[in-house]
């Protein structure tokens, strides 16, 4: 079992950049795929990015891609995921998740069904 908590939202400027962490407890942090994704008021919750158990390969949504940088540090049990050029539309909750042995692409997939979540840190970006 893992549990999850989401670090590093708040207000930035369109333009601007933010780092989110998502810090994971349990001595089998390396062996869960771990998850990005996002619900913004009055929408279904969205895949973000995610990287993969074992290879550390990722996946990107397209609205995100060459903007948002998914990476993890399994000594720190933490994911990261970097945030530049933010738009207003990337104004969400944003929530990581993690499911055992499972691949970025499997993330991507599987979206709402991953086993674990965090309880998830607001990003705001202004206009």
């Amino acid at each position: 079992q893992v549990q999850l908590v989401e670090s590093g939202g708040g207000l930035v400027q369109a333009g601007g950049s933010l780092i989110l962490s998502c810090a994971a407890s349990g001595r089998t942090f390396s062996s869960y795929g771990i998850g990005w994704f996002r619900q913004a008021p009055g929408k279904e919750r969205e895949f973000v990015a995610a990287v993969s158990w074992r290879d550390r390969s990722t996946s990107y949504a397209d609205s995100v891609k060459g903007r948002f940088t998914i990476s993890r540090d399994n000594a720190k049990n933490t994911v990261y995921l970097q945030m530049s050029s933010l738009k207003p539309e990337d104004t969400a909750v944003y929530y990581c998740a993690a499911n055992p042995r499972t691949t970025a692409r499997g993330l991507s997939v599987m979206g709402i069904q991953a086993d674990y979540w965090g309880q998830g840190t607001q990003v705001t970006v202004s206009s």
